[in-house]
């Protein structure tokens, strides 16, 4: 298991290595050398299959939290999409997004406030979309509290997101290294029971999966994909 976890500490999501320096300015890093990192890692092949099987199913005016570079864009189904208000704060990200975003044929709106503090009326969005987010919002509660706010009743969540391994032996390395590794990516979470979290701010979950990505330390893999529905 040690083996496991020091060869995912520099494999992270297909990344061969990572070396952050201490004398390197926070705000540079996260501005200029952290987006390219996610980007890299949360659009790996394995990694957009798993986004394939929730995104195309959003609809009508919808909400993506943490759109980061906007590597969605080329799942949503322009057919069933009005438009999409992309929340990112980083703008670091959203420069990176430019790029996906002017290929689509769908309007996108930024939202750059944090998910704890989202700038849309009540009741004004069809559907949510959250991969690989709720991982690295400091306070997951307050924010899906805000996504169950602005979604209209009944309004859909199509989630796919990584958190605590189901294992007693892989949870204790998560939480082992949940600090040094937030601190590494942004804030990112590995010990957050996604689906119990999500239930328990006012959705019902209409169907989910859950499993190890294949060839990826387990520690930072498991992944859950699915679908929550807001209850009245």
């Amino acid at each position: 298991m040690l083996a496991d976890v020091s060869h995912g500490l520099y494999w992270a999501f297909g990344m061969q290595m990572l070396i952050i320096t201490e004398d390197l300015p926070l705000s540079f890093y996260e501005n200029n050398i952290l987006p390219h990192i996610i980007n890299c890692a949360c659009s790996s092949s394995v990694i957009m299959e798993l986004r394939q099987k929730v995104v195309p199913l959003a609809y009508g005016n919808v909400l993506e939290i943490g759109m980061g570079s906007a590597v969605n864009m080329d799942l949503y189904n322009p057919t069933k999409v009005d438009m999409i208000w992309g929340l990112e704060p980083s703008l670091g990200m959203r420069k990176k997004a430019m790029k996906n975003i002017a290929k689509s044929p769908i309007h996108v709106e930024w939202l750059s406030l944090p998910c704890e503090r989202i700038a849309l009326d009540d009741h004004s969005v069809d559907s949510v979309v959250l991969t690989y987010t709720l991982c690295t919002i400091p306070d997951w509660r307050v924010a899906m509290l805000q996504i169950h706010r602005v979604l209209k009743t009944g309004g859909k969540v199509f989630f796919c997101e990584h958190g605590q391994a189901p294992d007693d032996s892989i949870k204790k390395w998560q939480n082992r290294l949940n600090r040094v590794w937030g601190n590494a990516f942004g804030g990112c979470n590995l010990n957050r029971p996604m689906i119990e979290n999500i239930q328990s701010c006012g959705f019902t979950i209409d169907w989910f999966e859950s499993n190890y990505i294949k060839g990826m330390p387990k520690f930072a893999s498991y992944i859950s994909v699915g679908v929550a529905t807001k209850n009245t």
